[in-house]
C-alpha cells in the first residue's frame, strides 16, 4: 500500500524553518525530519504524521504548509528595536519558538476581545518611559498605575507565591497579559512583545519565583519604552552596546525601584555587620530575591561588587542543589496560561464563539485534555 504524501509548498516549509531559527542540518538530524532537504527542494512531501510533527516543532498550524506562498508577516525581530541583529541571531530556536507562540497568543487575544483590550486602564498607552526620567519618578508612576501599595506588599509577608500572583494580577488589570513556560534555556529569564493593544510578557517558569517577579517588572519597563525586550543573563545584561545598554540598565534599575522603593528601604536600614543576614530579612519584607536587595546594597556602597558576586554565586548554588520533581500537567498549564486568560477563553467558548477544537488551540493543549483541565481549573478556584 502506497504511503500518502502531503502536497505542501516547499517555499513555505523553508520559510517556517528559518522563521523558527533552525538550520537545515539541525532538523535533518531528527529521525522524522531526515528527508527535509528533499521536501524543501520539491521532492515527495512528508507523510501526515511527519507534517504533524513539523507543525508542532515549528509552532504553526498544519494548514499554513499548504499555502501557495509564505504568509506576509513582518519579522518578529522588528519589534526589538534596542536589540542588535547579532544579539537577536544568538537567541536559540526553542526561545524563538516561544516568541512566535507569544505572538500567536497576541493574535488570539485580539480575536477573543474583538480587537480591543478590555482593561479599564491600558498602561502602555497611559504611561511612557524615556531615558531622561529619574528612576524614582518612573518607579513611582508605575506603582501608581499598578495600584500596588507598600502596605499590600508587606502583607504578603515574604510569601513569594502570593507576591508573584499579585504582581501578575496587577499587570492584567492594566492590560498586560503574562504567560509562562519552561524555556529550556537557563540564561533566558523572559521576554516581552510590545503591542499598543495586547502587550504580552513571557516568563521562564524554570527560574525561582522571586526572579520571575523581577522579570515581570523588568519586561514591563521595556514595554513602557515602547519596545519588545529580552531578559537574559550574561551578554544582554553585562555587554550590551549603545541604546541597548542604556535601556537594559534603566529597565533593571526601574524594576529594582518598583519592587523595593528607596524610601521604604531606608526605613529598614541601617544594615548590620552581616549583610547577607540583612539581605535575607529585607528580601522577606519586600517579597523579592536576595539579589535585588544586594543590588541596592551595592548602589549604597554597603557592600562591594565582589561581595555581591560571591553571594549571588552562593545563592545560585543553593538553588541548584534542590531537586525538581515532575509536576502535575494541569496545574502547570493553569500556571503557564494564567487564571485570567483561561477564564476569558472559557467564557468565550460558553458564549458559543467557537468549537472545542479552537478551544484546545486557545488553551495550547490537546482536545482530550480539555475536560480534566476544566476540572482542575474550577477546583483550584473554589
Amino acid at each position: 500500500m502506497a504511503v500518502e504524501r502531503m502536497p505542501i509548498t516547499p517555499e513555505v516549509l523553508t520559510w517556517a524553518r528559518e522563521r523558527a531559527g533552525y538550520k537545515l542540518e539541525e532538523l535533518a538530524a531528527k529521525p522524522r525530519f531526515r528527508k527535509i532537504a528533499d521536501w524543501e527542494s520539491g521532492g515527495p512531501g512528508p507523510t501526515y504524521l511527519q507534517l504533524e510533527e513539523i507543525a508542532k516543532t515549528l509552532r504553526l498550524p498544519m494548514a499554513v504548509f499548504f499555502f501557495p506562498k509564505p504568509p506576509d508577516l513582518p519579522p518578529i525581530e522588528e519589534t526589538f528595536r534596542t536589540i542588535g541583529s547579532e544579539q537577536f541571531d544568538e537567541i536559540p530556536p526553542n526561545v524563538r519558538l516561544l516568541l512566535q507562540k507569544a505572538r500567536a497568543f497576541q493574535l488570539g487575544l485580539s480575536e477573543l476581545n474583538d480587537g480591543r483590550n478590555p482593561a479599564d486602564t491600558l498602561i502602555v498607552r497611559d504611561l511612557q518611559l524615556n531615558l531622561d526620567d529619574t528612576i524614582e519618578s518612573a518607579a513611582n508612576r508605575i506603582r501608581s498605575e499598578l495600584g500596588v501599595s507598600l502596605d499590600a506588599q508587606f502583607e504578603w509577608r515574604g510569601d513569594i507565591d502570593i507576591a508573584l500572583k499579585s504582581w501578575r494580577s496587577a499587570l492584567f488589570r492594566v492590560g498586560v497579559y503574562v504567560f509562562k513556560d519552561a524555556f529550556s534555556a537557563e540564561d533566558y529569564c523572559g521576554f516581552s512583545l510590545y503591542d499598543d493593544e495586547f502587550p504580552v510578557i513571557y516568563v521562564n517558569n524554570s527560574n525561582p519565583k522571586s526572579r520571575q517577579i523581577f522579570t515581570l517588572i523588568h519586561e514591563l519597563a521595556h514595554l513602557l519604552f515602547r519596545t519588545s525586550g529580552v531578559d537574559k543573563r550574561g551578554e544582554f545584561e553585562k555587554k550590551p552596546q549603545g541604546e541597548m545598554a542604556r535601556v537594559e540598565r534603566r529597565c533593571n534599575a526601574v524594576a529594582g525601584a518598583v519592587l523595593v522603593p528607596d524610601a521604604a528601604l531606608a526605613d529598614e536600614l541601617p544594615v548590620g555587620p552581616q549583610p547577607r543576614v540583612d539581605a535575607q530579612r529585607l528580601a522577606a519584607k519586600f517579597s523579592v530575591s536576595r539579589e535585588v536587595i544586594y543590588c541596592k546594597f551595592v548602589d549604597r556602597k554597603i557592600i562591594t561588587q565582589a561581595e555581591y558576586d560571591a553571594a549571588a554565586e552562593a545563592w545560585t548554588a543553593q538553588l541548584g542543589s534542590k531537586k525538581r520533581n515532575g509536576g502535575n500537567y494541569y496545574r502547570a498549564k493553569i500556571a503557564y496560561l494564567g487564571e485570567e486568560y483561561i477564564s476569558l477563553v472559557l467564557r468565550r467558548f460558553y458564549q458559543g464563539r467557537f468549537e472545542e477544537e479552537e478551544l484546545a488551540d486557545y488553551l495550547d493543549t490537546k482536545l482530550g485534555n480539555i475536560d480534566r483541565l476544566e476540572e482542575y481549573f474550577f477546583g483550584e478556584r473554589r
